[in-house]
């Protein structure tokens, strides 16, 4: 999991630990018999599920500390309670950055200052997740679809 050569054991763990990626990664065995942060998991994480591949992208952003993030559907592959477990140390990690989020999961970005909105190639809306909201534009639609599910509540039988 590196992200930095100089990171001691326990800035690794903590890491694992931030990103909910440490029970999983204290499990691994490899054919060899290596085990936990030893194991071989395969080109890419190719042994990996796509949600524990994510976890310890999230693992190497916190430990690396870059002054720049860029998260392109960070949480995507992950189950909604191991995201929101997650999202609270994800706003840690984004304090005092310049973060660029692609996402498609609009709680990921809901927090953050700015949001821009593009469809088709172009920018079609930018604010705050509440500034967006009170437009009742696109986001607001896809947040409503969201957070409110697909049925339509004034649905007749």
């Amino acid at each position: 999991m590196l992200a930095r050569d100089d990171a001691t054991d326990e800035e690794l763990l903590q890491a694992a630990r931030q990103a909910e990626a440490d029970g999983f990664i204290a499990n691994l065995e490899d054919f060899q018999g290596r085990r936990s942060f030893d194991a071989f998991v395969g080109e890419r994480g190719v042994k990996l599920s796509g949600g524990q591949r994510q976890r310890i992208a999230i693992a190497r952003a916190i430990l690396k500390d870059a002054p720049i993030l860029i998260l392109d559907e960070a949480t995507s592959a992950l189950d909604s309670e191991v995201e929101a477990s997650i999202q609270e140390n994800l706003k840690r990690l984004m304090e005092g950055k310049t973060v660029i989020a692609i996402a498609h999961r609009l709680s990921t970005i809901a927090a953050l200052d700015r949001l821009v909105v593009m469809d088709q190639g172009r920018i079609v809306e930018e604010g705050t997740h509440d500034e967006l909201i009170a437009r009742g534009g696109i986001y607001a639609g896809l947040w409503a679809r969201q957070s409110g599910g697909f049925i339509g509540r004034n649905r007749e039988s």
